[in-house]
């Protein structure tokens, strides 16, 4: 059964770090978490970006801090012709990677607040992903582990210092939770992304959780204040919301394939949380361009 991985990350004997540059047909890693922080840069490719509860397109350029034991996973859209369509730059670090009591100094106050952040991943646009973005091509490329951490905090301060970033998972749901729930809502949130636009069956992610279908209902809604039936319907709009707008497609179709089985039903839900209909959602997007 599908649920969020915990991945064992390594620097080795060598590193008290990792950089780690990809070249891929085509990001499709499973929805995972690990005890790092971790700054990805895309480089090519474009799809669909999953960050706690939080799901949004993403392109050549996307830039994200992610905090300890946030779930995440990037996504290519479907690829037609074989080749590398996916590259990305990744750095990975533990908080104590330079000593247990680095980051409390008083001239790294800037940097300890971004971590603390972190913890909600942080989209950086802007002239600061730009200018991060070239720093880390440097850093992917430098041999140097002397230089290569510099180059690191280096850049931890320039995204520490600026105000051109979005949160992602802005509830915190993920971020809030001790220890003894992480595991629990990061197995649940990871089953929800990889099957909303199929058919959700609750007898499977209570038991990917160890829980009866009761208890996993009012565990969901206690952590997350909302229904599992409502954060399954709130991806499938927001999908449904994302292919309006940047394709043609049909919107029977489009309700199928966010995981509708029945048309009259998306209508009918897509309107009560958007106010309009499916068709007048992309008209009005239209007449804004």
């Amino acid at each position: 059964m599908i649920k969020a991985l915990f991945e064992t990350v390594s620097a080795g004997s060598n590193a008290s770090f990792l950089v780690n540059s990809f070249s891929l047909e085509k990001f499709d890693v499973p929805y995972h978490f690990h005890p790092e922080f971790e700054l990805t840069l895309i480089l090519k490719g474009k799809g669909k970006r999953y960050v706690g509860k939080q799901m949004a397109d993403f392109d050549c350029g996307d830039l994200v801090l992610l905090g300890s034991d946030l779930p995440h996973s990037w996504k290519s859209e479907d690829i037609s012709k074989p080749g590398v369509h996916a590259k990305s730059i990744v750095a990975q670090f533990d908080k104590c990677f330079l000593g247990m009591e680095f980051f409390e100094r008083p001239e790294l106050v800037n940097i300890r607040n971004l971590l603390k952040m972190s913890a909600h991943g942080i989209h950086f646009v802007g002239e600061t992903a730009k200018e991060v973005s070239g720093k880390m091509s440097v850093l992917a490329r430098e041999e140097n582990s002397f230089r290569k951490m510099l180059l690191l905090l280096d850049i931890l301060e320039d995204l520490a210092a600026s105000k051109e970033f979005m949160l992602l998972d802005q509830d915190g749901v993920v971020a809030t939770q001790i220890n003894s729930n992480k595991d629990r809502i990061n197995a649940a949130l990871g089953y929800i992304v990889d099957n909303f636009r199929n058919d959700i069956v609750l007898n499977e992610v209570a038991a990917v959780v160890n829980m009866s279908p009761n208890a996993f209902c009012k565990y969901f809604k206690r952590v997350t204040n909302k229904t599992f039936l409502d954060t399954v319907i709130d991806y499938r709009i927001n999908f449904a919301v994302q292919q309006l707008l940047s394709t043609d497609r049909p919107v029977s179709e489009i309700s199928f394939d966010s995981g509708f089985g029945d048309v009259s039903h998306f209508y009918k839900l897509f309107k009560r949380r958007m106010k309009m209909s499916p068709l007048s959602y992309r008209k009005n997007f239209q007449k804004g361009l």
